[in-house]
């Protein structure tokens, strides 16, 4: 099963994909935690160029143009190997960012995204956690972190974009899993992580024992 974990700039899905992980390691499940951009040695030579602050400029088709490529070979050297072996993958985001976030907050039309993706061969996940946040109360959780953790604050980009830019984030996000229902689960992320990953705990045992 390929599962992905989607939100705005501090949501907590990387501290909740990590528990989510644990959590099917100790049942005994074999489990692979990868991450989008940075999931491979060339994603992450491509993950410095893009999430790191200032830098030159970069015209959103050309900021696309590098997540796909890092979608690209993530899906044939590690996502799609792993999916073959028969292991659950959980993946802290995946297309649905580049639709959020370079498509909504960008500008960039979905069906060009839609078309180049297809070109790619980008498969779709079997499920997708959303934890959802008002972008104020996620930006100031992210910029505390930035400011506590210098290894984050060397991936704070999109940190610094403005409170319009997030809105828009998130509500692409929320209008997906308006529009996917079956894959998509959202979940408050604005309580505690422990409630929050209680949910998450019993929407895998729902998806993965039934």
């Amino acid at each position: 099963m390929f599962i992905t974990f989607e939100g705005i700039e501090g949501s907590g899905k990387s501290l909740q994909i990590v528990r989510a992980h644990e959590y099917l390691l100790k049942k005994g499940r074999s489990c692979l935690l990868t991450r989008e951009p940075g999931g491979t040695g060339f994603g992450r030579e491509l993950r410095e160029v893009l999430l790191r602050p200032g830098g030159a400029a970069r015209e959103p088709w050309s900021e696309l143009l590098l997540y796909l490529a890092d979608r690209h070979q993530h899906l044939k050297e590690v996502i799609e190997p792993a999916l073959a072996r028969g292991e659950i993958v959980l993946c802290d985001r995946y297309q649905d960012a580049t639709r959020a976030y370079q498509g909504a907050a960008r500008g960039i039309a979905p069906d060009a995204i839609e078309d180049v993706s297809r070109l790619l061969g980008v498969i779709e996940p079997a499920k997708t956690i959303l934890l959802d946040l008002d972008p104020e109360a996620g930006l100031r959780r992210a910029r505390r972190r930035n400011s506590l953790d210098p290894a984050a604050a060397a991936e704070g980009r999109f940190e610094d974009e403005d409170m319009a830019f997030h809105a828009r984030v998130r509500r692409a996000y929320l209008d997906l899993a308006e529009a996917y229902p079956q894959r998509f689960c959202v979940i408050s992320a604005a309580d505690e992580p422990d409630v929050v990953f209680a949910r998450i705990a019993a929407l895998i045992d729902q998806w993965i024992y039934g």
